[in-house]
């Protein structure tokens, strides 16, 4: 089984790349699922309706999020509605949304789990134990492979619950930081770990930012609006081969792609 999980989708240059370019992927790379984090799909910080619906139309499965998923207030309702957008598991209770899903692809059972970390960000109920609770839960529906997103901030972070993980889950995947890390790899026990995939959006940016307000904000260090960077496109994320005798990982690569749209 084939899976591409895209990193952080950033405004109308990520949504379009995404857009534009998956058929031919999923021709390319023979995919039989692909996941995203769409947390800034709309105007770089947070998600609408509208855009969640678009990108799931144009191929995208399932979706994770994270701490800015909560901009836009219709998105609350949305969150209860379906069962392929996900907010991080580790929310208080009576949140909106879910914290996981299972979605049948090319004859398995693929679970999703999405947390957020705590270090230098909001203090959420602690992720591991959120973790517990959730894999133990998603096991009772016989899943073929669990997949985490875990959209944190420190590197340390991510690495501790690989590590809590490990063999427990097909493979644990940062986002959040919107820079794509070169640490892909599987575990001994068959758990692939990237610390961050990420982004999908403007190349020609600070995180898929204007470098110009960027830099203001850093030199001055007053308030600056940032807004999405205007140049083409890149698309990161990671491409997960996983085996299909027991749901193991057998490879993770990180993957970019800045063809011409």
């Amino acid at each position: 089984m084939r899976i591409l999980f895209l990193g952080d989708i950033v405004g109308r240059p990520g949504r379009r790349a995404v857009c534009n370019r998956l058929p031919q992927l999923r021709r390319k790379y023979g995919l039989d699922l692909v996941l995203a984090n769409v947390e800034n799909a709309s105007g770089g910080l947070g998600l609408n309706r509208k855009h969640a619906q678009q990108l799931h139309r144009a191929g995208v499965e399932a979706m994770t999020s994270g701490n800015h998923i909560w901009r836009y207030k219709e998105i609350l309702p949305f969150l209860d509605d379906t069962d392929w957008l996900l907010r991080p598991a580790n929310y208080p209770p009576r949140v909106p949304g879910r914290g996981y899903t299972v979605l049948e692809a090319a004859g398995r059972r693929v679970a999703v789990l999405n947390l957020q970390g705590r270090v230098f960000m909001d203090p959420l109920d602690c992720p591991f134990r959120a973790a517990d609770t959730a894999v133990r839960e998603m096991q009772e529906q016989n899943p073929d492979v669990i997949l985490v997103d875990f959209h944190a901030e420190a590197t340390s972070e991510k690495q501790a619950l690989r590590h809590y993980l490990n063999g427990r889950v097909t493979a644990l995947l940062g986002t959040h930081t919107h820079v794509q890390t070169g640490d892909a790899a599987v575990g001994q026990l068959g758990t692939g770990y990237i610390t961050d995939l990420g982004m999908c959006g403007p190349g020609n940016s600070i995180i898929g930012m204007d470098p110009e307000s960027i830099l203001e904000g850093f030199m001055l260090q007053l308030p600056k609006r940032m807004s999405v960077a205007d140049s083409e496109a890149v698309l990161e994320g990671v491409l997960l081969d996983v085996r299909a005798e027991d749901g193991k990982c057998a490879a993770i690569t990180s993957w970019r792609d800045n063809e011409e749209l």
